[in-house]
């Protein structure tokens, strides 16, 4: 990795200036207002996105993992799915059931068009010509909107976050018959859920008037994904953050330590080799040294996307997070190893001493024995991780408090009205998941 010169500044005007040099070549602008969805398919998507009809045993919503009241996350390392019980910090794994492997990522500025991949392993993408590829290969059905309509057709397909398992029965005392399907008939499953929904009169209205030339009997799945998407896409859209105002020419929209760490995160710490563009993410996977915590993948263990490709070079490699609204939507990394996001950031100057001096004592109690740390698996991780971190960086104390009030620069307070955008009842009147519930 090349050094970066530090430049030498004296003042708030210097800092702008360098930043501005800094900018200049990388393209980056604030965040547009997305075009308005219509109205009643983002209701739709609303309704969806909080009732529990969408899961085998009708137990778990999309809200449950991603809820507005916990910053569009859950607030742990790792969610728990089906048959799990209660809600954000204090949620426990049902009976005979484990974490699912992966944390669950904010859901913040989904909708813009840059979006080409989805999941910490890009298992749902968009390739250069505008084409999906998804796990559902040709069975994906056409009428997608975008990619992240495309991730929304798979959370109710897995029987861990929120299908079920076969012999089942559902919370209104009823054979789970979602979870009868074999996993690989995505469409078998997308039909049944479909059928539910059509069962239920204030579902059909809605679908009505979100779609009004079309027979609700002929709508799929894929529209109800539609729907979620632009909820979604309307909903976590959020760009008034210090950094967009500062971008829209409002130069006294941060603090100088702010500023001093945008100028560290785009220059000497070279953040911005990997958190690019205007979403803080370039889509694509490092091995950035992370511990191995929960279940993994298999034995224990998570591949990354090497468990999609096959490929020695994706081994432990994960999706680059966005970091917009980053400073609230902790745990950190793909499987919440990090509490703490000083930790966090101190991990990525020196990988390979956080992950051999790695302590799991911040992680809740039933995962602190879950880590995988034996010197095999270290040296597996290690080996293979990304050359721009193997060179050790140095930042101080103070330059690392500058890039951490950088990152909450990035926070819209918007994030802190979102709690009432969950609605009180849902078609199918089954329970929503609120805090105070």
């Amino acid at each position: 990795m090349t050094d970066i010169q530090e430049p030498v500044i004296e003042s708030r005007r210097g800092f702008h200036a360098e930043l501005e040099r800094l900018l200049s070549s990388t393209g980056i602008t604030a965040l547009p207002d997305l075009p308005k969805q219509s109205r009643a398919k983002i209701e739709l998507g609303r309704n969806l996105f909080f009732d529990k009809i969408l899961s085998g045993n009708k137990d778990i919503a999309c809200a449950t993992c991603h809820h507005p009241a916990f910053q569009s996350g859950d607030e742990i390392s790792l969610p728990i799915g089906t048959r799990g019980v209660f809600l954000g910090a204090h949620r426990q794994v049902g009976y005979g059931r484990d974490f699912i492997p992966r944390n669950s990522p904010e859901i913040f500025n989904r909708g813009f068009d840059e979006w080409r991949t989805m999941f910490w392993d890009s298992r749902v993408s968009k390739n250069e010509w505008g084409k999906l590829i998804t796990p559902a290969g040709t069975k994906l059905p056409r009428e997608l909107d975008n990619v992240l309509a495309a991730q929304a057709m798979f959370p109710p397909t897995s029987r861990d976050e929120m299908r079920g398992r076969m012999g089942e029965i559902d919370t209104q005392g009823a054979p789970n018959e979602v979870a009868l399907l074999s996993d690989s008939d995505f469409r078998g499953i997308w039909r049944m859920l479909m059928r539910r929904i059509r069962e239920i009169p204030a579902c059909v209205r809605l679908f009505e008037q979100a779609y009004p030339n079309r027979s609700v009997r002929k709508l799929g799945f894929e529209h109800a994904a539609n729907a979620i998407a632009a909820f979604e896409a309307d909903t976590f859209t959020l760009v008034n953050s210090p950094w967009d105002r500062y971008l829209r020419g409002e130069k006294d929209a941060m603090s100088d330590d702010a500023l001093k760490g945008a100028v560290l995160f785009h220059g000497k710490a070279n953040c911005v080799s990997c958190h690019s563009g205007n979403l803080f993410t370039d889509q694509e996977h490092h091995n950035i040294g992370v511990p191995q915590i929960g279940p993994g993948k298999k034995k224990g263990i998570d591949l990354g996307r090497a468990e999609e490709t096959g490929l020695q070079r994706d081994l432990f490699t994960f999706r680059t997070p966005p970091l917009r609204n980053t400073a609230v939507t902790g745990p950190w990394m793909h499987n919440g190893a990090f509490n703490n996001l000083e930790d966090a950031v101190r991990h990525h100057l020196d990988p390979v001493r956080s992950a051999l001096n790695y302590s799991p004592r911040n992680l809740r109690p039933d995962l602190r024995k879950r880590i995988q740390d034996a010197p095999a698996v270290q040296v597996a991780i290690l080996k293979n991780l990304d050359p721009r971190l193997r060179s050790i960086r140095s930042l101080n104390d103070t330059e690392i408090e500058q890039v951490l009030a950088f990152l909450k620069a990035l926070t819209d307070p918007a994030v802190w009205d979102l709690a009432d955008v969950a609605p009180y009842t849902v078609p199918s009147g089954l329970k929503v998941d609120r805090p105070e519930s």
